[in-house]
């Protein structure tokens, strides 16, 4: 591998201009194809396997047309104080507003709330739905405006309107702002750690070029493969922090082949054929770990870990060629400043923060062990008390209208009204339809913690019908999730004295449904991404331990990420310093992006830090030395990608989406804990603990496993390439 690699490098840095021009042909085809490309259809959120889904499925099937996944817009219009809405003014005034909201090109319909009776019982409050045809990614700008424009309008009489639902979707997501704020903390900590503007600069520019290859290949293939607009989320943000990390490790591993004293064209060598090696598996790693995500069974969650592993293998495959190229057309720009100025580069054998840290751990390995491992179980506590949901408009700011309308219904109709359950009844072959739907529905309004049922609806068949179940409790409250669990229990005793089968459906049981089925697919998920990742660290370390070591580890850092997550979103602890103006359930999916994501980042840092403890191992050094040499080359440049990784991260807190804001907190205390805690303090503790063990590994296991030589032992066979070189070297600039 290190062999290979490190003609990769030379060749890259030999035919510099072919590279370059080849990577800007690459990013001129795919940024042609996603111009042309038509855009993301909005084929809706769907969940193989569940019973709200199956329900949604039915509806699909036996009501044709009735376009159950177009975007809807639920509109509120509440009357001054002390009014009502049904006075004649305030209703003309209603009536007015829903003709105009009706005569939209996209409205399949809109109901008249007077008809409706959907108006509160002290009169002061009045709603009504609009839906559309297509679904919320395919309304059109002159649709989203003429709702706008109805909304003002209706608002200029005298009433507040407010609206929510899926149609008021701005297609949002992480953008401009998170990235802006991540590259500006990155390009400040890599200008510290280089002392260079141009070392700093290109793995920002490489970095910036690797996401601008995989978002136009998103969005060019996004018609053809089904991709959704919110796919390229993760793969941007993804793609933005390791496509940093990677170029960082290849660049500081230049500089110091550099001070070495070998050439510019050797030293590209070197590097690619070192820390490349390191960048490979890393990269792996991060790829088992998205494309794991497919276990899952949720196809929106499989295209956003398979698209940001696309993002993963081109930022590696960057870092490989780009970097080493882009190091031949600057050789000497990328050294600090005093080298370029004195045309010599000194290595430096004096100790740095990295040595000082590695000999404080060696002294006190079992304290800093006990005190991380502590620490980080203190943090994951909380995690026990994890209860999982989907956050809807109850999270958004209370400056959104989205906010205020759902607040305004919770306060007319019951907290319950804004999370209606959906209740399919199949009555397909029993001769009194029309009676078993009867029955289904006492029994089901007679269940305690509901407030109410809505007439039945049939099919043109007669043979299908739906009704809707307003609960007493709101829709993330974990009553309405045990509501949920009765109704659904007391199915047997129904459909036996009925003949007929019914299935719960709507919002808050999809919900409810799909963290159950995420809670069941993480232990699966876990042992099948640890499993593999394992593995792939027991052919670059061939040790036992080691890898074992690094998945405990993850999982503690892991834990604790999600144990901070529950204080902030959930308990509500220092939420308002991060502008989280409600808390709730944690977002369903959390656990398993934390999992998927954190593990392949932390891997990169144990793959970076061990790797070259590795590679001085192997050269005779003892365990503790060795361990000292891994910090004195490595620690620096672990802590400036963990910083950046953070920062890129932490950017996304400030999004005003508050599952985005969850994400990017979760990321970032994972990253922090790992990086820091974990990588920086628990793994240098254990290995001096273990000593030789560390290494050890069956001869039977030692012949069986593949030989990659992460370390580059075979590089340093060369006559100028001995990576252990005793004494300083100087070369010329």
């Amino acid at each position: 591998m290190a062999t290979f690699l490190y003609r990769v490098g030379r060749l890259a840095f030999r035919r510099r201009w072919y590279v370059v021009l080849v990577w800007a042909a690459v990013l001129a085809a795919v940024g042609l194809g996603a111009m042309k490309a038509p855009g993301a259809s909005d084929e809706g959120f769907s969940m193989p396997g569940i019973e709200s889904q199956k329900a949604f499925d039915l509806m699909e099937e036996r009501f044709p047309g009735a376009t159950a996944d177009g975007a809807t817009a639920r509109v509120v219009f509440v009357a001054p104080d002390g009014q009502k809405v049904t006075a004649a003014e305030h209703k003309k005034a209603v009536e007015e507003a829903v003709t105009e909201l009706g005569d939209g090109s996209q409205v399949a319909s809109v109901v008249d709330p007077f008809q409706a009776k959907a108006v509160s019982e002290d009169g002061a409050t009045a709603y009504t739905t609009v839906t559309y045809k297509v679904g919320s990614n395919d309304l059109t700008d002159a649709s989203k405006t003429h709702l706008e424009r109805a909304l003002d309008q209706a608002r200029d009489t005298g009433l507040t309107v407010e609206a929510g639902g899926s149609a008021m979707d701005d297609g949002g997501g992480a953008g401009g702002a998170a990235e802006a704020i991540g590259v500006a903390i990155a390009a400040v900590v890599l200008l510290i750690t280089f002392g260079s503007l141009a070392a700093a600069g290109l793995p920002l520019l490489t970095a910036v070029l690797g996401v601008g290859v995989s978002m136009a290949t998103i969005l060019a293939l996004s018609d053809a493969l089904g991709l959704s607009t919110t796919t390229g989320t993760l793969a941007m943000m993804l793609g933005l922090a390791v496509g940093i990390d990677y170029a960082l490790f290849v660049v500081s591993r230049y500089r110091e082949e550099r001070a070495k004293g070998r050439t510019p064209q050797e030293a590209a060598g070197m590097a690619v054929g070192t820390a490349g090696s390191a960048v490979v598996f890393a990269g792996l790693t991060v790829v088992i770990a998205l494309a794991g995500l497919s276990v899952v069974g949720i196809p929106m969650l499989t295209k956003m870990g398979l698209a940001a592993a696309g993002a993963v293998v081109v930022a590696v495959l960057i870092a490989l060629t780009l970097v080493p190229a882009f190091l031949g057309l600057w050789p000497n720009a990328v050294l600090s400043r005093r080298a370029r100025r004195s045309g010599r580069v000194k290595e430096s054998a004096d100790d740095n923060g990295g040595t000082r840290w590695a000999r404080f751990v060696l002294r006190r390995p079992l304290p800093v062990l006990l005190l991380g491992v502590v620490g980080l179980g203190a943090l994951a506590v909380p995690a026990t008390q994890l209860q999982l949901g989907m956050p809807g408009d109850e999270a958004k700011s209370t400056s959104t209208t989205e906010r205020r309308a759902y607040d305004a219904l919770a306060e007319a109709f019951g907290p319950g009204f804004n999370g209606p359950l959906t209740v399919v009844v199949d009555a397909k072959g029993d001769s009194d339809a029309k009676g078993a739907v009867t029955t289904i529905t006492d029994e089901i309004g007679g269940t305690e913690g509901i407030v109410s049922v809505s007439p039945a609806r049939f099919n043109e068949a007669g043979d299908t019908a739906v009704f809707s179940v307003v609960p007493s409790t709101a829709p993330t409250d974990e009553k309405t999730k045990d509501l949920v669990t009765l109704v659904r229990d007391e199915r047997p005793g129904i459909e036996a004295e009925t003949g007929a089968t019914f299935e719960v459906t709507g919002t808050t049981a999809m919900n409810i449904d799909i963290s159950q089925k995420v809670q069941d697919a993480l232990i699966p998920y876990l042992v099948l991404v640890v499993g593999l990742a394992v593995v792939l660290l027991l052919v670059v370390f061939r040790s036992l331990l080691v890898p074992l070591k690094a998945a405990l580890g993850f999982l503690l850092s892991v834990l604790a990420a999600l144990g901070a997550v529950v204080v902030v979103f959930q308990q509500g602890h220092a939420a308002e310093l991060l502008g989280v103006e409600q808390t709730g359930p944690i977002m369903s999916l959390m656990p398993i992006f934390l999992v998927g994501i954190v593990f392949g980042l932390a891997m990169d840092y144990e793959v970076f830090l061990v790797s070259r403890m590795r590679e001085a191992y192997v050269h005779g050094e003892r365990p503790g030395q060795a361990i000292v040499s891994g910090f004195r080359h490595s620690a620096r440049v672990v802590v400036a990608a963990a910083l950046i990784m953070i920062a890129v991260f932490a950017g996304f807190i400030a999004e005003s989406d508050s599952m985005i804001k969850m994400i990017g907190f979760g990321l970032a205390s994972a990253v922090l804990f790992d990086a820091f805690v974990v990588r920086m303090a628990i793994v240098p503790a254990v290995l001096a603990l273990l000593g030789d063990r560390a290494w050890w590994l069956p001869k039977w296991l030692d012949r069986i496993l593949p030989r990659v030589d992460v370390e580059g032992e075979a590089l340093g066979r060369g006559p100028d390439t001995d990576p252990a070189t005793a004494e300083p070297v100087v070369a010329r600039v």
